[in-house]
C-alpha cells in the first residue's frame, strides 16, 4: 500500500495562507494531497521504489510520512477493518498455500488506482 496506494490522494483546505516552493496558496483553497508522493519520498524512505516490509520492523514512520489510508480526522473510516482483513488474508495465504508468481517482474500502471499489466496471475498449491 506504500508503493501503490488504493486511493490516489485526498483534497484538503488551506487553513491559512502558505507559501510552498515560491507559490502562494491562499487560505480556503482546496489542495490535492497525492499520497504516493508522500509514501515514496526518499527523505523518509531509503530506496522508496523497493518493496521491503522489514523497513517497518521496530520502526514507526514519522507522522504523515506513510499514509495508505489518508490521515487526520478524515482518514478512511474502514482503516482498522481493512487492516484486520488484510492480516487474516495474508496469514491464510502464507500458512495454507505454497504460491508461485507467474510473472515476477510484472509492470504496474494506472492513473488513479494501480493496475497490474497481467492481472497478477499466481499458482496456488494447497498444503
Amino acid at each position: 500500500m506504500r508503493l501503490y496506494p488504493a486511493a490516489p490522494g485526498a483534497f484538503r483546505e488551506a487553513k491559512t495562507d502558505i507559501t510552498y516552493e515560491g507559490f502562494t496558496i491562499p487560505k480556503g483553497w482546496k489542495i490535492f494531497w497525492a499520497f504516493i508522493g508522500t509514501n515514496k519520498n526518499p527523505k523518509y524512505f531509503d530506496e522508496p521504489e523497493s518493496f521491503d516490509p522489514s523497513r517497518f520492523e521496530g520502526n514507526v514512520p514519522a507522522p504523515y510520512t506513510y499514509i495508505p489510508f489518508g490521515a487526520g480526522p478524515r482518514c478512511c473510516p474502514g482503516k482498522d477493518y481493512t487492516r484486520f482483513v488484510i492480516l487474516t488474508f495474508i496469514h491464510n495465504l502464507i500458512t495454507k498455500f505454497k504460491w508461485e508468481v507467474i510473472f515476477p517482474d510484472e509492470k504496474v500502471s494506472g492513473a488513479l488506482v494501480p493496475i497490474p499489466a497481467e492481472g497478477i496471475p499466481i499458482r496456488l498449491h494447497h498444503l
